[in-house]
């Protein structure tokens, strides 16, 4: 497993996150927008929100009529990586499963 899986494992372990994540699924948002929809304080969702970035999972970007303003959006590569190992070991367990049902199956015959 790669550095970058295991931080994008790790940063969606916590549910508040995991629900950052599903709310910017919907699109960009300002991180005011992020902390009142997930009810959680600004500095909580700030905190969130660096792991999230720290992980490479949501990219940080400020419009252009002000700097302060922070929106946030999902980064596809992460996910997309993620989807992939667990393909990977979705494979690897209906292998397994094929292979026991197969076994079993000619033991019985």
């Amino acid at each position: 497993m790669s550095a970058s899986l295991d931080a994008t494992l790790a940063a969606l372990a916590d549910p508040h996150r995991r629900a950052t994540v599903d709310l910017l699924r919907q699109g960009p948002r300002r991180a005011g927008e992020l902390a009142q929809a997930a009810g959680l304080s600004a500095p909580a969702m700030s905190r969130h929100l660096r792991a999230l970035r720290l992980a490479g999972l949501v990219e940080e970007t400020h419009p252009p009529f002000d700097a302060r303003v922070r929106v946030y959006a999902l980064r596809a590569a992460p996910m997309a990586e993620l989807k992939a190992w667990a393909e990977a070991a979705e494979g690897l367990w209906s292998d397994q499963l094929l292979a026991l049902k197969a076994h079993v199956e000619g033991r019985g015959a």
